[in-house]
């Protein structure tokens, strides 16, 4: 496709539970006239709706053998995230690009299709992914002599993000819940180390657990901050609390 004959593809991606849902909503209610420019990609996903959700907005919530059927469907880019399955209506977002611009939240597997799709070659994009770290801690706990293990730091640093909102969202935790946990926990890791192939990255401590998204009618914390820099994303500016990540900031850990 051809920028001249397109929309922008806004990316907001990031590790499960680290704040994406929350600043969406918060820039519909106090950025409204940004809000509406956009036409919001909705994907067709196995897993069912958290409370809240609903079909058709946030996804397409089918079974696991409805969305493996997809993959026989050239249309669709199946892609597995997370233990869920995502399906991506190529041929659908390609009509939206034509009619303007295009808003997508969700997780870097899913982000990284959108920005590597050959169909989508061409197509002006702003990504932007969403840290529960900023680069200066991660330098910091890297420094030689701390012997911390990232991957186990950032692992229990989300498990305990997924399992604060998780129990505000459901009260008691059954086994499966507590396994979908572990599951998105441990994938952080590795998806923070995707965050060098975005433009740009904002560090976020105000996760989906967090209260400073909801408990006030402004905004507070990270929550605010996080809010600001991406509006200022959207209109162009690159505030200083936003950074670019390198290849190597992320080492690999087994």
């Amino acid at each position: 496709m051809s920028p001249d004959e397109t929309g922008r593809l806004v990316i907001l991606s990031g590790p499960s539970c680290v704040g994406k849902s929350p600043l969406y909503k918060s820039l519909g209610k106090f950025y409204p006239e940004l809000r509406t420019q956009f036409h919001q990609l909705v994907l067709v996903n196995s897993r069912a709706p958290r409370p809240g959700e609903l079909d058709g907005v946030d996804y397409h919530f089918r079974t696991r053998g409805q969305v493996e059927a997809l993959r026989k469907d050239n249309r669709y880019a199946v892609l597995e995230a997370r233990d869920d399955l995502h399906a991506l209506d190529v041929q659908e977002l390609e009509s939206l690009l034509r009619r303007g611009d295009v808003f997508f939240e969700g997780n870097p597997i899913v982000a990284r299709a959108l920005q590597t799709h050959p169909r989508l070659a061409g197509v002006n994009r702003l990504s932007i992914f969403v840290s529960p770290l900023s680069k200066e801690e991660i330098v910091y706990l890297k420094a030689l002599g701390r012997n911390v293990s990232l991957q186990e730091l950032l692992t229990d640093i989300m498990r305990r993000k997924l399992l604060r909102r998780t129990r505000h969202q459901k009260g008691d935790l059954s086994t499966k819940d507590l396994e979908n946990v572990e599951i998105r926990a441990s994938s952080a890791y590795r998806e923070l180390q995707g965050a060098c192939h975005f433009q740009h990255v904002i560090p976020n401590h105000d996760g989906e657990d967090s209260d400073n998204w909801e408990a006030f009618y402004y905004l507070i914390g990270d929550a605010r901050k996080t809010l600001d820099a991406f509006v200022a994303l959207l209109k162009g500016l690159v505030p200083p609390n936003v950074e670019k990540w390198e290849e190597d900031l992320f080492p690999s850990e087994s």
